[in-house]
């Protein structure tokens, strides 16, 4: 296996990272610490990312170089489906303004970061970045999808036009501290490691899985996520996307297993098939970011420990 070689330092450099505050952002944040460089943030009081001028005045006033594009209005299937103007009105106005004021103020390299469903539905397994745009959407987050799509070609016409060092990374389902646990608008990871949390305080013999669990899922643990996209900022400069993911899969129903292990959960499963599966199967081929010399090292179980003894101790 080939290491890349560094070609863009982070060392000294003015690196904003937007959303700072969610979960990916936050990971950034621990793990950019150790680069030696000028960490640029702004809260949401300080600055409307969906407001162009705020945001282009923001960028000449703080002069970054470098850009994390990690904010996203995000949410589960519930929300993509009773929000849906919102998911893609916010987010394609966050990716528009963010990297047109970048582009204006002549920022030397951005990523941004765009998400696993934006592949087709019905992709071959595991998914490729060549797989982009040939099949429908699933239609439970088409609205996201499309504007992280939107955000994804910006970049690519960037530098096809403007010579932008703009990059963009596909990352797969990711979990950690600083999740979202709401039941109602979080994912799937969270949102099961609640409830089953629940459960067992309560002592309910039962815990609902929404659809039937048998959908196949790929989960990356978001401090690994962090250490593959500075990784990529200083290694990886092309036009296409590339994804970032553990290479394994579980099913719904073996998430809920694992987290009902680490928890000590010992009730049963039932699964309430009137609600959404989403897509049956999500696995990201990640021989790209392989070849490059970059594998995840948190494995599952793991990750799911350190997130519970998280979730314990901020949420609880």
């Amino acid at each position: 296996m080939q290491t890349a070689r560094i070609i863009y330092p982070l060392k000294g450099r003015r690196v904003f990272v937007s959303g700072h505050r969610g979960m990916v952002g936050s990971a950034l944040i621990r793990r950019i610490r150790a680069e030696e460089c000028l960490i640029l943030t702004a809260t949401r009081e300080e600055l409307d990312l969906r407001d162009q001028k705020a945001v282009g005045d923001w960028f000449l006033t703080n002069l970054p170089d470098t850009v994390f594009v990690a904010a996203a209005h995000v949410g589960g299937i519930y929300e993509n489906a009773t929000h849906p103007g919102e998911f893609l009105y916010d987010n394609l106005a966050i990716a528009a303004n963010i990297i047109e004021a970048a582009r204006r103020t002549a920022v030397r390299k951005l990523m941004f970061l765009g998400s696993s469903c934006i592949y087709p539905r019905l992709a071959a397994q595991p998914i490729r970045e060549s797989c982009l745009l040939t099949g429908p959407l699933e239609p439970t987050n088409e609205w996201y999808a499309i504007a992280k799509i939107a955000g994804l070609k910006l970049c690519q016409a960037y530098r096809r036009q403007y010579g932008c060092d703009f990059i963009s990374a596909m990352p797969t389902n990711l979990y950690g501290p600083d999740d979202n646990f709401e039941l109602l608008s979080s994912h799937v990871l969270p949102a099961l490691l609640a409830k089953i949390d629940s459960a067992t305080r309560s002592g309910d013999p039962t815990v609902t899985i929404w659809g039937t669990g048998t959908p196949r899922r790929e989960f990356l643990h978001v401090d690994d996520l962090a250490e593959a996209l500075v990784f990529l900022m200083r290694t990886w400069s092309e036009e296409q996307p590339i994804n970032v993911g553990t290479g394994t899969e579980v099913t719904i129903l073996e998430l809920a297993q694992t987290i009902a292990t680490v928890i000590g959960y010992k009730g049963r499963f039932v699964f309430d098939a009137t609600k959404p599966d989403g897509a049956p199967r999500k696995l990201l081929d990640t021989s790209q970011l392989a070849a490059l010399g970059w594998r995840p090292h948190i494995d599952l179980a793991t990750g799911i420990r350190q997130t519970y003894d998280w979730y314990r101790t901020h949420i609880l």
